[in-house]
């Protein structure tokens, strides 16, 4: 099979966090079934003789490997672990026409592909495979721990369920026959304009400049996206945000219905003051409701944190970095 390759990847160190003189950092690629190349930074600690337990990473949605999925793999590499984060199919570095499209299938067989790359690496044992998803892809880890039997081991961090925010917005506040109906006439009328014009108008990232009535969930987002905190210049989020019908396809579409049928470990991690705190607890309550495997399923709180607090500490130390590191050595 030949796939093209044929990325512009930035080989300076542009990441929103500093770099660790503990790791060895390269950038790879890998391809998924679809035929996408995928886009990574590959951390491994230095002198470390053997087979490695490794770990993908991803997230946050609509963010790039240079932001918070870059600093979770490169803390778990200094802690022992071959680690990758991947930019999804379709944005940033990684391939995939049209730009800035999500897909509940496509983006689950991103994480999928990486467990592909990470299994056939010369220094990693193919049995100690984890990954971690941040916010909405938390949510996408949790349903490709459902459909791979290879993971052993799913953190989901400030999660969000995609399908449900898509389906009902955000609190459950457009929960209704109607409400859904409005959306998706709407984004089918902006389809019709897209072909019209031959480009996919973008949605708009995180609102810039912030209005002073702003939600407390909007002003979280823009002290990470829009300040030098966590900005950059590949980020959706920090720029023009997804398409405008760039995620419709998760309204219909939910991604955790089997994940109650989870065999291997998951944590879920959630500060308590996040906004999408209660799509974290929901998310444990389904996966552990009828359930025969329960006994590795856990879910943790961390006091006082709130959603970006888990993109790259807060200035506090929110993430609970030890946590992993234990959870993944005693499950993979």
């Amino acid at each position: 099979m030949n796939y093209t390759t044929n990325l512009s990847l930035t080989r300076e160190w542009d990441k929103t966090f500093p770099k660790s003189e503990k790791v060895n950092h390269r950038k790879v690629t890998f391809h998924n079934r679809y035929g996408i190349t995928l886009a990574a930074d590959l951390y491994e600690p230095k002198d470390v003789q053997g087979k490695l337990g490794a770990i993908a990473v991803c997230g946050p949605f609509g963010a790039v490997k240079e932001q918070c999925s870059g600093l979770y793999a490169q803390t778990m590499a200094e802690q022992g672990f071959l680690t990758i984060a991947f930019d999804p199919s379709f944005t940033g570095e990684s391939g995939g026409i049209p730009r800035y499209m999500a897909s509940p299938d496509i983006n689950t067989e991103d994480f999928q592909a990486a467990v592909d790359f990470l299994s056939v690496q010369e220094n990693v044992d193919p049995e100690k495979i984890g990954i971690i998803g941040i916010c909405g892809w938390g949510g996408l880890a949790i349903n490709a721990a459902a459909l791979d039997t290879r993971i052993k081991a799913t953190v989901a961090s400030t999660m969000y369920d995609m399908s449900r925010v898509g389906a009902n917005g955000y609190f459950d506040g457009e929960d209704s026959e109607e409400q859904r109906y409005e959306k998706k006439s709407a984004l089918n009328e902006q389809r019709i304009k897209d072909y019209k014009s031959g480009e996919y108008a973008l949605g708009g990232g995180v609102v810039d400049p912030l209005p002073d009535d702003a939600p407390f969930f909007v002003k979280d987002y823009y002290s990470y996206y829009k300040t030098e905190r966590g900005y950059h210049p590949r980020s959706l989020n920090s720029n023009g945000g997804w398409n405008i019908i760039g995620t419709m396809s998760f309204i219909n579409q939910p991604i955790n219905r089997y994940s109650n049928e989870i065999r291997s470990a998951v944590l879920i991690v959630h500060g308590d003051k996040a906004h999408s705190c209660y799509l974290g607890k929901d998310a444990y309550n389904e996966m552990t409701k009828n359930s025969k495997y329960t006994d590795n399923k856990e879910l943790l709180l961390i006091p006082g944190a709130v959603h970006t607090d888990l993109y790259d500490g807060g200035n506090k130390n929110a993430i609970p970095f030890q946590k992993l590191v234990e959870f993944f050595k005693k499950n993979m």
